[in-house]
């Protein structure tokens, strides 16, 4: 595909959109949206030892306007303007969760929706952690609870964690890291 034109129809404070004329790969030509994000970062934050039986690991409640309820999720949060991916994951494990990572690893990083925006999330899992002061940001608002992998693993098969980050970074840990 090759983008041809693009125009901002808005600019905010998290997002961007833009109309984007394109040419498809079949030679025809159309215009998308295109909502425009910097980027983030989230991370899988242990208390035990990752490869522990049965490590506890913390999780976020949050409210979420989109979903019209409090949501399961990992620590995470959106690229500050020349900031790097782990610098992100430290920085809002530290702001959302209250600790600090003694190790940062890099789990992969994944397109959030790529049918209608660019936003690209960086995934880590955080281990060896030490307490820290919570600093969230006005809008929003959580609960912080650390809770065993396999209580964890249950509220997945459950249906009880519904956010795409937080599914990718619990499966890929379980999958690759703890479960090779």
């Amino acid at each position: 595909m090759t983008l041809l034109s693009s125009e901002r129809r808005y600019t905010g404070r998290i997002i961007d959109l833009d109309v984007d004329r394109v040419r498809f790969p079949d030679g025809s030509t159309g215009q998308l949206e295109m909502i425009r994000h910097p980027g983030a970062s989230a991370v899988v934050p242990f208390v035990d030892p990752p490869e522990s039986p049965d490590p506890r690991v913390v999780l976020i409640r949050q409210f979420r306007h989109a979903t019209g309820d409090y949501i399961w999720e990992v620590p995470a949060g959106r690229l500050d303007t020349g900031e790097s991916p782990e610098a992100c994951a430290r920085r809002e494990l530290h702001e959302e969760a209250g600790v600090v990572a003694g190790e940062l690893r890099y789990l992969i990083s994944i397109y959030t929706t790529p049918g209608f925006t660019d936003e690209k999330i960086h995934l880590f899992l955080a281990s060896r952690l030490e307490d820290g002061a919570r600093s969230p940001e006005a809008d929003e608002f959580m609960e912080v609870h650390t809770l065993r992998w396999s209580e964890v693993g249950r509220m997945v098969r459950a249906g009880q964690v519904v956010d795409g980050k937080t599914l990718v970074s619990l499966l890929f840990v379980q999958c690759f890291m703890r479960n090779p």
